[in-house]
């Protein structure tokens, strides 16, 4: 029978979907077929499936470090934040509503027996599971209707493995604490805790062990040092908030790239192949700059409520320090919301992300977008007509974009996948000066990345530079997380707790 291991945490961003994916490394390299599972994931980050469904970025990471196609059933519940009360519901790929939190509590039912639907569709094709749970597992006013944590853990009878970030502070707390909120079985379940992101000497550390097993009767299956020198595509914009990045100096013989941090951004993992590249500076801002003397690219990336991000880009003083950029001569980029910002006007008929019916964007591009309920969710393959570079990724909007005059060129030519003919995509002026796309992944294919950012460095006197190596990359990246955590884990004890006969 298929066995299942679950990754529980103290709280939101304490290393869960990190611990997983590396568990899925260590049991695939130890000849496990093995599939990660987040019964519900709530993400703007997002990727294509191969069955053309959407889920969350964090369950691809884990299914490429398990060797395996993601697949809808690895997130058959993704929700996506749209405003403060409000989300977009994704049903195994698919969108099904819009809806506030009060509305998608009476939905329960519905989704978990989706949930389950997917949980048995992959107990079929895999001998071992390896489940995510979300945010804090004890959030005792939500327990009771819970879909991804305990509950599930129960009834699944999945042994589990707490997590807790040391690097926040208040680990005895987040772990006793939790612990001590746990029903007898859910106690029972439990297995042992790993305290995440230690920094400093381990054997400092060894009191604080044997306190938390003393008070809890389990063990501390590992003691995991932070790191920083293993690529993981972060799951969620936490890890891009200003007081988690370091913020680097933008001087005359570095490429520097400005990202702009929409308070809706989304998919932004598309831009994080560009810390990869030599002698170059990224940095996210929130707040409104002049750009000219010191970026040489802004990038305006997606965005999961493009109309009222529109309109922070106005209040804060962002419009017209994007416009004075591009009257300078400045390089623009923008991706899915991003290039519909660049456009002159977003409209929204039927109110799907706000009551305003229309908003001017930075009218640095010759479109105009309406948004539509019905969602493009595609994988794309193409070529750049700007530079006649190959480029593949997957679009996900629920806008239309139109070209308005003949100021404005197309920037791909895409090729139907499993079908004939095309189409043209997206729109750049000034030959490549401004240009904006549908296509998230579209700075993954090393030619076309190489191609724009060594024009960035000839118009600034650098010295051109080949691609970095991207993402083809990652999988060594998964190895090294994998013996990371092998290194600091009790992992013969863990294999042991999810074979045993009785789980």
């Amino acid at each position: 029978m298929t066995k299942s291991l679950m990754i529980l945490g103290t709280g939101s961003d304490v290393g869960k979907s990190t611990a997983a994916a590396a568990f899925c490394r260590i049991f695939a390299r130890k000849g496990h077929k093995v599939t990660p599972f987040k019964a519900q994931n709530m993400s703007n980050n997002s990727y294509v499936t191969i069955e053309g469904g959407e889920i969350g970025r964090a369950q691809v990471v884990q299914a490429e470090a398990a060797g395996i196609l993601p697949s809808v059933h690895m997130n058959p519940v993704l929700l996506k934040p749209s405003s403060e009360m409000g989300c977009q519901v994704v049903l195994h790929g698919n969108v099904m509503d819009s809806i506030d939190a009060s509305t998608y509590h009476n939905l329960k039912p519905r989704l978990k027996k989706a949930i389950m639907e997917s949980y048995g569709k992959l107990a079929l094709e895999y001998d071992l599971i390896v489940m995510e749970g979300a945010g804090s597992c004890c959030e005792m006013n939500l327990k009771k209707t819970d879909l991804v944590n305990l509950p599930l853990a129960k009834r699944v009878n999945a042994p589990c493995v707490l997590v807790a970030d040391i690097d926040r502070g208040g680990v005895f707390a987040q772990v006793i604490g939790t612990y001590d909120l746990m029903t007898q079985k859910e106690q029972d379940l439990t297995m042992g805790f790993l305290i995440n992101k230690f920094r400093g000497d381990p054997s400092l550390f060894k009191e604080g062990i044997e306190y938390i097993e003393k008070k809890t009767r389990k063990p501390v299956l590992g003691l995991v040092p932070f790191y920083n020198d293993i690529l993981i595509d972060p799951e969620d914009s936490v890890g891009i908030q200003e007081d988690r990045l370091q913020f680097k100096y933008a001087g005359p013989d570095t490429l520097n790239i400005a990202i702009i941090k929409l308070p809706a951004i989304s998919n932004f993992t598309d831009l994080e192949i560009l810390k990869q590249e030599k002698r170059s500076v990224v940095n996210y801002l929130s707040r409104a700059r002049d750009l000219d003397n010191e970026y040489d690219c802004i990038i305006i990336p997606g965005t999961k409520n493009v109309v009222e991000d529109c309109l922070w880009l106005g209040r804060t003083g962002w419009k017209r320090a994007i416009r004075n950029f591009a009257k300078k001569g400045g390089r623009i980029m923008g991706i899915c919301g991003g290039y519909q910002l660049l456009g002159r006007h977003i409209l929204d008929p039927e109110g799907i992300e706000s009551h305003r019916k229309k908003v001017a964007g930075l009218d640095l591009l010759p479109v105009e977008t309406i948004l539509e309920r019905k969602k493009i969710v595609r994988k794309v393959t193409g070529t750049c007509l700007l530079n006649r570079k190959k480029i593949q990724g997957y679009e996900i909007h629920m806008g239309r974009t139109r070209t308005l005059d003949q100021k404005g060129a197309p920037l791909l030519k895409i090729q139907a996948i499993k079908a004939n003919g095309g189409w043209e995509e997206g729109c750049t002026v000034n030959n490549g000066q401004i240009f904006g796309s549908y296509v998230h992944g579209i700075l993954d294919a090393p030619g076309f990345r190489a191609d724009f950012l060594n024009n960035l460095r000839r118009a600034k006197g650098l010295k051109e530079r080949v691609p970095a190596k991207g993402r083809k990359g990652r999988y060594h990246e998964y190895d090294k997380l994998a013996d990371h955590f092998e290194r600091y884990c009790d992992i013969d004890r863990i294999i042991r707790e999810v074979s045993s006969p009785n789980k």
